[in-house]
């Protein structure tokens, strides 16, 4: 496991921007965006909608990415 995030560009309701993730999480978010067919930059921008203004957009994909596997069987 790459513990270490990268930076990852995303496009939010045409606004560029970056967030850092670590290889799992963002190869799960991406799963995640396949599962669902949605484009990955429409469940960021609906991510980054619903957080709270104290949760940053990679902290809150994380957890997105977390409350999904826990609610599978």
């Amino acid at each position: 496991m790459n513990t270490r995030p990268k930076k990852r560009s995303l496009t939010l309701r045409g606004h560029r921007t970056s967030v850092s993730l670590e290889d799992d999480f963002w190869s799960a978010f991406r799963e995640i965006a396949d599962i669902k067919g949605t484009p990955i930059n429409a469940l960021a921008a609906q991510i980054d909608e619903d957080r709270g203004a104290d949760c940053g957009l990679a902290s809150a994909i994380r957890l997105f990415v977390l409350e999904h596997y826990r609610k599978k069987p």
